[in-house]
């Protein structure tokens, strides 16, 4: 496989990713779970996928594990017919641990890195500054940023953002700052090709209609066609239609981080059969059962007329 260029991924970088969640049954990597989910979502209206992120446990996967997710959803997105771009996620507080983690998996079959800023730690600014800059130096696949602040203890300012924009090697951002003033401003600023994608299940419609090119959504794992009929509909100018479809999905994004994710969209695609389990690893837990019966609830309102129970 020819290794896609830096263009090559800001172009695509753009529309309806799914950060995929990981499968697990029994303790172990689901293999036929994960393929049914590559090959569900190859199908439909996602335009990439991002592995091994938050919302598939990443920090969870062992390394033998984390090479078996990306090479299995290469193998199925090739037989699929769809050469969707996959970005694999990394995190980490020590930036020479980061670099061996750019090395080890320099050669695998992906089109970029999600990298959050450095947790826990809470480096200044300047310290975020270099620590992106020696990673996309160094990294031998293009970059997209991840400030998700209420995670990692630190936030990326728009000034540091900005002089991260200019390196020829980073192409976006995941934004969950959770600051929309932030948001807009870095909109209004950022050069040109460089791409804003929102990471804020609800914040999808404010976040489009401000001009970001996208957004990075656990929740479209559910009514896919939906979330992406959403974006279409504004990019119509149809902003009546686009409210009135976002109406709709926000009670979904409202269930969906009820709990902590991905546990509550597991219990849904295990129970759609789209999954075997809803199985999450520790310290992760599955939904409660107060939780549970209002998935199942909603599930069953969303069910096509003819499909629900008697």
């Amino acid at each position: 496989m020819t290794a896609p260029t830096t263009n090559d991924l800001a172009s695509r970088l753009q529309g309806l990713w799914l950060p995929l969640i990981t499968p697990f049954r029994n303790g172990e990597l689901d293999e036929a779970s994960l393929r049914r989910l590559v090959r569900h979502y190859a199908a439909g209206p996602i335009d990439g996928f991002i592995l091994a992120a938050t919302s598939g446990e990443g920090m969870s996967l062992r390394a033998d594990e984390l090479e078996r997710l990306v090479t299995l959803t290469r193998s199925e997105l090739s037989g699929s017919g769809r050469h969707l771009p996959i970005l694999l996620g990394l995190s980490g507080a020590s930036t020479a641990k980061m670099k061996d983690a750019l090395d080890e998996t320099a050669a695998w079959p992906i089109d970029g890195y999600l990298i959050a800023s450095p947790y826990y730690i809470r480096p200044s600014q300047r310290g975020l500054l270099q620590h992106f800059t020696e990673l996309a130096d160094h990294a031998s696949w293009p970059i997209v940023l991840y400030n998700i602040p209420y995670r990692t203890g630190v936030s990326l300012s728009n000034e540091t953002l900005l002089q991260l924009a200019a390196h020829p090697n980073i192409v976006g951002i995941k934004d969950c700052s959770a600051d929309r003033a932030q948001s807009i401003d870095l909109l209004a600023r950022r050069p040109a090709g460089f791409r804003v994608l929102t990471g804020e299940d609800a914040e999808y419609h404010d976040a489009l209609a401000d001009g970001a090119d996208g957004a990075i959504l656990l929740s479209a794992h559910l009514e896919t066609e939906a979330f992406a009929s959403m974006r279409t509909l504004l990019g119509q100018g149809d902003r009546d239609g686009a409210r009135a479809c976002w109406k709709e999905l926000s009670r979904l994004t409202r269930l969906l981080f009820a709990e902590p994710s991905p546990a509550p969209a597991k219990h849904w695609l295990a129970r759609s059969g789209l999954i075997d389990s809803a199985e999450v690893r520790l310290p992760m837990v599955q939904v409660s059962e107060e939780l549970a019966a209002l998935l199942d609830e909603e599930i069953e309102r969303r069910r096509p007329p003819l499909l629900r129970r008697a």
